[in-house]
């Protein structure tokens, strides 16, 4: 059936838009096809590499829009990967390990990724958090091949000793920053946003997992627990996000 009107004229505009290309770096093969065919579904382009190092010279000279690393590789893994890749590149990445360990995370936002998710995965949450991470990355203005790209000037969330800012990602707590994965950073903002009033689980899981992707409470209140462990290595008196049993969670910038 050949189409007319609006619906012909979105696809048109649709087909014309640039794909965005995601780099995916895992020694097992069957992930890559798998995550592959996923993420082309969903009408991205994508380039996979099977070791650290083909991947590093791939992305340097040709880089895609996001990555998603293993960390365990032979050659190179993805943690030496990643650190090689910030020596000249923003670019945005996600670890996709089996590696569960919280040294593994926190090592890996060190360096710099934007998130971290654990095998066995959801493709479905994986691609949420693409999507999460490409409208975040959207803002930045590119600058020359290999320079950091710039955010223009935009709101900042202050709230005492908090500072957000949603343009860059970045978070700080009495000028000390402080490294998040992109769900802990819409669960703060979400609650930081309107200081006092108490978030619901069910809002909180709307704010950090968009297009529908399904997470019991006991996930945001595990999200609640790491906030509260990364600001209290900044500040051991952190106590600025409050729990309201059996009701949800509040921010207080008291």
């Amino acid at each position: 059936m050949t189409q007319t009107g609006d619906a012909a004229y979105e696809d048109v505009a649709r087909a014309a838009e640039p794909r965005r290309t995601i780099a995916l770096v895992d020694d097992d093969r069957n992930i890559l096809t798998t995550l592959s065919i996923a993420l082309q579904a969903e009408g991205y382009a994508t380039r996979v590499y099977s070791d650290g190092e083909a991947a590093l010279k791939a992305l340097s000279e040709n880089r895609p829009d996001l990555a998603v690393f293993d960390i365990k590789m032979p050659r190179m893994d993805g943690m030496e990967l990643l650190r090689r890749l910030r020596e000249t590149s923003d670019l945005p990445v996600i670890f996709l390990t089996s590696k569960d360990e919280e040294q593994d995370e926190a090592a890996g936002l060190a360096l710099g990724a934007d998130d971290y998710i654990t095998k066995p995965f959801s493709q479905r949450l994986l691609l949420a958090r693409i999507r999460a991470i490409l409208r975040r990355a959207a803002p930045l203005v590119a600058g020359a091949p290999g320079e950091p790209g710039i955010a223009p000037d935009g709101p900042v969330i202050e709230r005492g000793r908090l500072e957000m800012d949603p343009a860059r990602h970045r978070v700080r707590w009495d000028g000390q920053p402080v490294s998040l994965t992109v769900t802990e950073f819409l669960i703060l903002e979400a609650l930081a946003s309107r200081p006092g009033v108490i978030k619901s689980r069910n809002q909180l899981m709307d704010a950090a997992y968009p297009d529908d992707v399904f997470v019991d409470d006991r996930t945001v209140d595990s999200h609640i627990k790491r906030l509260r462990r990364k600001f209290r290595a900044a500040d051991p008196e952190f106590s600025a996000i409050e729990t309201l049993y059996g009701a949800g969670y509040s921010y207080s910038d008291g």
